[in-house]
């Protein structure tokens, strides 16, 4: 009854949350669409945590992707075992990169005081999702050899049966706790986004752009003034 209720029911009210709530934050407050960024507060640390952050996570992020829409591909390309080796092998690699810079950026948002004084809850709630979806994964890799097979050959079909409104539970039921837990923080990372300042990755037009970008000018825009923070800078 569980597994149909947390993968046949909920993932359609989690990503309908992402969605409407996507919708209404930038109808309602579209001014607060971005990632307010804090670079200009402190520069050194985040240096250190969100190159490796953004290397590693987009890499992997793109892998899930593409093997979402070409699973034979990825299985074809796994029946040799130096290709299924050295993919599982760099896929690890990009993980531990990835975990890495999201341990300095939260150990940033929790240090430093000027940083501190412009974080949110929600920003360690999603700093804390991130760390869990990572170390799932990670736990995945080393735990249960050959995800990128089961991947393919298990999760993609469940996700292809939740597009097309037919849960086929039967997928992930089997799967071990480990790897549930990742698929559905993976589902509540989608709920929260609009919530949250990671609403901004819905915005860009070359997210590999980010990496290599100039100096911008932030403007701080909020509801509520934050005197505080200013003082310490005049």
């Amino acid at each position: 009854m569980w597994d149909f209720i947390i993968f046949g029911q909920l993932p359609y009210v989690l990503v309908a949350i992402g969605i409407v709530g996507t919708i209404y934050r930038y109808a309602a407050n579209r001014f607060s669409w971005s990632s307010q960024s804090s670079e200009f507060l402190e520069n050194k640390t985040l240096f250190y945590g969100s190159f490796p952050w953004h290397y590693g996570i987009l890499l992997i992020l793109i892998a899930h992707i593409v093997v979402i829409f070409i699973p034979g591909a990825m299985l074809a390309w796994n029946a040799s075992p130096g290709r299924l080796y050295a993919f599982e092998v760099i896929g690890l690699a990009l993980a531990f990169l990835a975990l890495f810079g999201l341990l300095v950026l939260f150990y940033r948002r929790l240090t430093d005081s000027r940083v501190r004084a412009v974080t949110t809850s929600w920003d360690i709630l999603l700093l804390i999702i991130l760390i869990i979806q990572v170390v799932t994964g990670i736990g995945n890799a080393i735990m249960y050899k050959w995800g990128s097979n089961w991947y393919a050959a298990t999760a993609v079909p469940w996700m292809w049966s939740i597009v097309t409104f037919r849960p086929s539970v039967a997928n992930v039921a089997n799967l071990p706790l480990n790897t549930k837990i990742h698929i559905f923080n993976a589902l509540l990372f989608i709920a929260v986004i609009p919530f949250t300042r990671l609403v901004h990755i819905l915005a860009f037009v070359n997210p590999l752009k980010y990496l290599t970008r100039e100096y911008q000018l932030v403007r701080w825009y909020s509801k509520k003034p934050r005197t505080d923070v200013i003082r310490q800078y005049k």
